[in-house]
């Protein structure tokens, strides 16, 4: 437990380092604070349990680029808060589909990890090349052969990588794909036929290592995000990515999920089973 002596020799030990760090002189700090020079030498030179008000070393971090906290010993971290959640939060551009590397570059960083998935519609990488044209054709033009092959990529992956997968979608997800609603008016049948045998295939040849759930939205809700472990977790806000790496905030999401999993209404084994049955409302 640091005594009053022992946080008053941190500060001076870390005012002095930071001033060497900066090339600031003590002259030069002393007018950045607005305080005599004989204040701030005291503070640098005091050998008892005394500390300069907090205005001063609050106005110190200031002009030397460190926190506070750091200042006090109270944080080994000396960034600032600003800088802080600058490294922590990272934003970055969305495309309609999956046709740029950002997201492939995740994946392939977090490999070995699960991987918990809140896809915006059906997952990208469980989709067949029929329903990604019908879904990003009219909208990307030539690149929706790009969305194609970045979805046969994804899986590809997921088949390859030793991650494990886990992803939970709303109930009304499936039965909005299933009856042609919402999203998914004007889907042909043929498509969501094809759509619902691959889905079927692929959760039965994937699991365990793919599992997916079904929660009911009007419970419990969710955006779409993917945490990638403990590395990071991505939410999509339709024009961009915003990924955090900050460890409490990725625990936090993650067990967010986790309650979407222990509330699921289907389990990741009776998925192949429900699908089967919804297929008969085809029509």
């Amino acid at each position: 437990m640091p005594t009053k002596l022992t946080r008053a020799q941190e500060f001076r030990l870390r005012l002095a380092q930071a001033l060497k760090a900066s090339g600031i002189t003590q002259s030069a700090l002393a007018r950045g604070i607005g305080a005599d020079r004989s204040t701030l030498s005291q503070a640098l030179s005091d050998t008892g349990t005394r500390l300069p008000g907090a205005h001063v070393i609050g106005a110190c971090a200031s002009v030397l680029g460190v926190s506070s906290d750091w200042l006090l010993g109270l944080s080994d971290r000396p960034e600032t808060a600003a800088d802080l959640l600058s490294n922590s939060l990272e934003v970055s551009h969305a495309p309609r589909a999956l046709v740029d590397e950002q997201i492939f570059d995740w994946h392939r960083e977090a490999a070995g990890y699960k991987i918990r998935h809140v896809p915006a519609t059906l997952p990208d990488m469980l989709k067949t090349e029929e329903m990604l044209t019908w879904e990003y054709g009219p909208h990307l033009g030539r690149t929706a052969k790009q969305a194609i092959n970045a979805s046969q990529d994804r899986l590809n992956w997921m088949r390859e990588a030793g991650s494990e997968y886990e992803i939970a979608l709303p109930l009304y997800e499936i039965d909005c794909f299933i009856r042609a609603t919402g999203y998914y008016a004007g889907l042909p049948v043929a498509i969501r036929r094809a759509q619902t045998d691959q889905l079927i295939a692929l959760t039965e040849q994937l699991y365990p290592r793919l599992r997916i759930y079904q929660f009911d939205a009007r419970r419990l809700y969710s955006a779409p995000v993917t945490i990638f472990g403990p590395l990071l977790a991505v939410f999509y806000t339709g024009g961009h990515y915003m990924a955090f790496r900050d460890r409490r905030r990725i625990e936090t999401f993650t067990s967010d999920f986790d309650t979407l999993v222990r509330e699921a209404r289907y389990t990741a084994r009776e998925f192949p089973t429900l699908l089967t049955e919804m297929r008969q409302m085809i029509r």
